[in-house]
């Protein structure tokens, strides 16, 4: 089996080993298992159930980095997405009304026109046309509203009739946030692998102590949490193969499967092209080794997100943990999908996590995702004003779609305004016409 291994994946041209190709895979998996219950934590508010999105969860996570693995041979790990999960729950569904049902068949469709993108080079082309400016601004805005979300399910920012929102004030669920971000935040700080999955599960715990003993004391007046029934289950097929593709192919719904493309597109590449040139995986151009192969893969975890019942899956930048622990090889990708699927039984144990211990993750996340504003030239508004806009717009309007939208059509009316018309690419001209034709018909 060594030997095959070695063969098949060119582990000694690629100056690595099994032993350390697994490694890398524990290290990868460790640090993105949060997405275990992060993920079905944040569509249950979409109305789809836990168990069933947990179970779409890890068959994305394990099919698509095992697709990664043995199709592209890179240690690149695939799960849905973190603010593509957010964008399918607040913007799609409860922002536009739209059924989950249908909007997984967005997902679907999105996910085949990518594999189409992606069986040329036009992908690449797509993200190269969009402005730099803009792609930094929106992936900070995802940042931040991603903060945001995790924020509102602790109460630590609620609704306020004078100032839109303000301070939920210190009660038990902010008081056990706060102690479960600084936690987690000082494991991140020390570089402990698996930080985010030891501080959800050290929450949980903290939480479930308090929980019992603020009931029997009188602090609380209910539990915070609820004990499972059990801790193994079979999967739940609640959400599987339940995406409407008939719907999702109205007028109404172009503008939402655009918006899904563009995140993706932009999700995907970024991370593949960050990771890989820190990891020096790339080739005499400068560019990501087996690019093609990679985005297809990513494309393909898209689509059987739609089928599986979960927001579209994408490259995780948690794979650079893997990376770093010596990983070069699809070895490390496969070792991180074979983890994930005994997860897929243990539904009821997992439900008991709380929001209280998911969403110091989300803030930290949202963290992590603030660094391309650096990227930025704040100096030239030709640039500031639409990388602004697409950062502001996404948490404050709770819309990926309108940070997207405006951060484009700025750019394009104040290029033309100063008479640079000739620097903006085909294709972003396309997206705005695109745009404003379906605007109506689409959901805000």
């Amino acid at each position: 089996m060594k030997a095959l291994l070695e063969k098949f994946f060119d582990l000694e041209k690629n100056g690595t080993t099994v032993k350390t190709e697994i490694l890398a895979g524990i290290a990868t998996f460790l640090t993105m298992a949060y997405i275990i219950v992060v993920n079905p934590g944040i569509l249950k508010n979409a109305g789809m159930p836990f168990s069933g999105v947990l179970f779409a969860t890890v068959l994305v996570c394990t099919f698509s980095s095992l697709a990664m693995g043995l199709y592209a041979k890179l240690p690149y790990s695939v799960a849905p997405g973190m603010g593509i999960n957010a964008f399918f729950t607040f913007s799609l569904v409860v922002g536009s009304g739209i059924r989950w049902e249908t909007a997984l068949g967005a997902v679907f469709i999105s996910g085949i026109i990518l594999m189409i993108l992606s069986a040329t080079n036009f992908r690449t082309e797509i993200v190269k046309a969009i402005p730099s400016s803009v792609r930094n601004g929106m992936a900070a805005g995802i940042g931040v509203f991603l903060s945001l979300i995790g924020f509102i399910a602790v109460g630590f920012v609620v609704p306020d009739k004078d100032t839109v929102v303000g301070f939920g004030g210190l009660h038990p669920k902010t008081i056990l946030f706060l102690g479960g971000f600084i936690l987690t935040a000082v494991l991140v700080i020390k570089r402990v692998k698996g930080a985010l999955v030891i501080g959800i599960a050290a929450t949980s715990l903290i939480t479930a102590a308090a929980s019992y003993a603020g009931t029997a004391t009188g602090w609380l007046s209910s539990p915070l949490i609820i004990p499972p029934e059990g801790i193994f289950s079979l999967p739940s097929f609640e959400v599987f193969l339940k995406l409407d593709i008939g719907s999702a192919l109205s007028i109404g719904m172009i503008l939402p499967i655009l918006s899904l493309l563009i995140v993706d597109l932009f999700d995907s590449v970024g991370t593949f092209v960050g990771v890989a040139q820190a990891a020096n995986l790339v080739d005499k151009d400068g560019l990501p080794v087996n690019i093609g192969r990679a985005l297809m893969a990513d494309a393909f975890s898209s689509a059987i997100s739609g089928l599986a019942g979960t927001s579209s899956g994408t490259v995780f930048t948690e794979s650079a943990a893997g990376i770093k622990e010596g990983g070069r090889t699809g070895l490390t990708a496969v070792v991180t999908g074979l983890l994930f699927l005994p997860f897929m039984f243990l539904s009821p144990a997992l439900s008991f996590i709380p929001a209280v211990a998911t969403a110091p993750v989300l803030v930290i996340v949202g963290i992590y995702m603030m660094s391309p504003l650096a990227d930025i030239d704040w100096r030239d508004f030709e640039e500031a004003i639409p990388a602004f806009l697409a950062f502001a717009l996404i948490p404050l309007t709770f819309s990926i779609t309108q940070g997207v939208i405006w951060g484009l059509l700025f750019y394009t009316v104040i290029k033309i305004a100063c008479g640079k018309a000739r620097e903006i690419h085909n294709i972003v001209y396309f997206i705005d016409a695109f745009t404003l034709i379906t605007f109506a018909a689409g959901p805000r």
